[in-house]
C-alpha cells in the first residue's frame, strides 16, 4: 500500500481567512438577534461558518464558499452604504475585497486543489 499523501498545513492568510469568517459569523448572528440585521442575514452566518470550516481544513468547496461569501458581504456592506450612509461599511467592504483578492492569488490556488 502507498503511503497517505501528507496534508499540508494552511497558509497563515488562508487560516486568517478562516478565523476572520468564524468572526463574521458569530457577529452576524449577535445582530439579528439584538433586532440590528434582517433574518435573512443569518444565511451569510451559516455560509460563513462553513466556508471558514472549509477553508481551515483546506478543501476546495470551503475555498469556493468563502469566495462567494466575502464577495456578497462586500456587495451587501456597498449597498448598505449608499443605501443608508453608514461610513463604517466601507471600510468592511473594503476588508472583504482584500481578503477576496487574497484568496484568488495563484498560490493560494494552488493549495485547494
Amino acid at each position: 500500500m502507498s503511503p497517505a499523501p501528507k496534508q499540508q498545513r494552511p497558509l497563515p492568510g488562508v487560516s486568517a481567512v478562516g478565523l476572520y469568517m468564524f468572526l463574521l459569523c458569530i457577529l452576524g448572528v449577535l445582530g439579528v438577534t439584538e433586532h440590528k440585521l434582517p433574518k435573512f442575514v443569518y444565511l451569510f452566518c451559516i455560509a460563513f461558518a462553513l466556508g471558514g470550516q472549509g477553508l481551515l481544513r483546506q478543501k476546495r468547496w470551503g475555498w469556493a464558499l468563502a469566495l462567494t461569501t466575502v464577495l456578497l458581504s462586500a456587495i451587501y456592506q456597498m449597498w448598505r452604504l449608499v443605501e443608508f450612509h453608514e461610513l463604517p461599511m466601507l471600510a468592511m467592504a473594503a476588508v472583504n475585497m482584500v481578503l477576496f483578492l487574497y484568496l484568488v492569488r495563484p498560490e493560494v490556488r494552488l493549495r485547494m486543489r
